[in-house]
């Protein structure tokens, strides 16, 4: 099977280049996707993200997990990666945040030339079809629909009054002008029309409604076993769907948008990447890439749990349940009520010290007692706290385990690695703790599960005995022009032909917030630089 371009991935990335790429009906267009179609009603439905983000079981969850992590008690930390068309955006808490506009500067101070803020900005706005209308910082037009929640409860608009007893403004918008803040998040769900209040994932937005296109072909249930090359030309791929093995072939490109594991999984199982890596699989070199699987970035998350006063937030108990029951009829009706939660309501950016121009630490405040991404189940009403390191110093690695293509990537963010991160994180937890124990959170304040004694000894114990990653895994694949960069600002990659990469494995750094958005992006200037040649 030929086609013009082939695209490996459906998540955030590859949805948005399959809509693009296939605008134009010259050009034929095929995208290959391990997971499913992205219509389930788990995947519609947003408050549904407690029954996928666990992977007990996997539902449209890769449920990965890493290496044992040394600063981290040895621990096994945990990785859940969306597993159908929209891929991650299939399975997340939906929220929209952007980073801070200096994160694309610094990509562009580090190599990535085209992709600093006034360059970026565009496509964000081309992107995003926000219910509050156009700005100079917002678009109104795009597929992604954005917009404000339609019924958050009340403990979370305590939690960001709670915020500003540490002197943080209250903000409407954090992809506004100024970022520091405490507010509720937008999120991407539409909010209009018979899909109200459902989950807008990458694929709802801007995959499902072109699937009838004739140059476009949609292969789900199937997964890349590796690239094909002809001397440094990639002239396509071989994948597996169910029994078959198939044999594409791309005319013009093949683009690599399987995320931050993924995309550097298939480049090594084709041969290209850090030759020691290879030969210890007994892999072909093909192509000697030293940065592929280098440079692993991930926001670290601490979480902070209470038991509930109040009824009225979400519990996994006779009488929480009955509550999600009964919000199926407005939810299905109106779309309103407790399931167009995203759980994660509330958030702030905040700086761990008062010298900083720029937050580096940034909460989310959960409706429930999100534990061990919801492995640990308490039967209590509760709430849930967190804080992350925005911009961390510690570096990790993805390679293989083994040269099958059906094993997992082998991850190791390697966290707390710098100690700075730690210094950092500590900051953020005793800040948020202090917000917590606040006025606003009294009449919900009950008791604290894995409470400390107050020193520093017991808080970097805590941390080191539950820590974990808050999900936006990237850097893998990135950008630039020096040795270990893997792919061009063009994203081409280095040293090869018909090949690029676009998705979060591009970005030369983490960004300062949640990734989709930003994912959305690199998709949509990809779609361009492929265009234009």
């Amino acid at each position: 099977m030929q086609y013009d371009y082939i695209i490996a991935g459906g998540g955030s990335a590859g949805s948005v280049l399959a809509a693009r790429l296939s605008e134009d009906p010259a050009v034929t267009v095929c995208l290959l996707e391990a997971g499913g179609d992205g219509k389930s009603f788990l995947i519609n439905t947003p408050a549904m993200v407690a029954a996928m983000v666990s992977g007990r079981p996997k539902l449209h969850n890769w449920a990965f997990r890493t290496t044992p992590q040394p600063h981290l008690m040895n621990r096994r930390c945990y990785q859940p990666r969306g597993r159908a068309l929209g891929g991650s955006s299939a399975i997340n808490a939906m929220l929209y945040t952007r980073g801070h506009p200096s994160d694309y500067d610094t990509w562009a101070d580090l190599g990535a030339d085209g992709w600093d803020w006034r360059s970026v900005l565009p496509y964000f706005l081309k992107s995003e079809g926000n219910s509050r209308g156009a700005s100079d910082l917002h678009g109104a037009d795009g597929p992604l629909s954005v917009t404000d929640q339609a019924s958050p409860l009340p403990a979370t608009h305590a939690f960001i009054r709670a915020m500003q007893t540490l002197q943080l403004p209250e903000t409407r918008d954090f992809n506004g002008p100024t970022q520091l803040g405490a507010g509720l998040y937008q999120v991407t769900q539409f909010h209009s029309g018979p899909r109200k209040g459902r989950r807008c994932s990458a694929a709802a937005a801007y995959l499902h409604p072109v699937l009838s296109r004739p140059n476009l072909t949609v292969l789900t249930g199937a997964t890349v076993q590796r690239l094909t090359l002809d001397g440094k030309r990639a002239t396509g791929l071989i994948a597996r769907q169910g029994r078959r093995t198939l044999t594409l072939t791309a005319g013009r490109e093949v683009i690599l948008s399987a995320g931050a594991f993924g995309t550097p999984q298939i480049l090594l199982l084709s041969g290209i990447g850090p030759v020691e890596e290879l030969r210890t699989h007994r892999i072909a070199v093909n192509h000697a890439l030293e940065g592929v699987g280098q440079n692993l970035q991930d926001h670290l998350d601490h979480t902070l749990h209470w038991r509930s006063l109040r009824p009225d937030v979400v519990g996994f108990n006779p009488a929480g349940i009955l509550r999600l029951l009964r919000g199926i009829a407005p939810f299905r009706r109106h779309g309103t009520g407790v399931l167009t939660s995203v759980g994660a309501e509330g958030g702030a950016f905040f700086c761990s010290r008062p010298d900083l121009q720029i937050p580096d630490l940034q909460a989310h405040f959960c409706v429930a007692i999100v534990d061990d991404h919801m492995r640990r189940i308490h039967l209590a009403d509760g709430y849930t706290a967190h804080v992350c390191v925005l911009r961390p110093q510690s570096r990790g690695t993805v390679g293989l385990q083994d040269a099958n293509p059906a094993s997992p990537p082998r991850i190791d963010p390697d966290f707390l690695s710098d100690p700075r991160d730690m210094d950092t994180l500590k900051r953020g937890v005793r800040l948020l703790e202090q917000a917590m124990d606040s006025e606003p959170m009294a009449p919900w304040r009950g008791q604290r599960l894995y409470p400390l004694d107050g020193t520093d000894k017991s808080l970097e114990a805590d941390i080191r005995a539950r820590a974990d990653t808050i999900y936006h895994p990237v850097g893998t694949c990135r950008m630039g022009r020096d040795e270990l960069a893997v792919t061009d600002p063009e994203l081409r990659v280095h040293g090869l032909e018909g090949l690029r990469v676009a998705d979060a494995s591009v970005m030369p750094r983490l960004i300062g917030g949640n990734t989709n958005a930003p994912t959305i992006m690199i998709a949509e200037r990809a779609a361009d630089l492929i265009r234009n040649g």
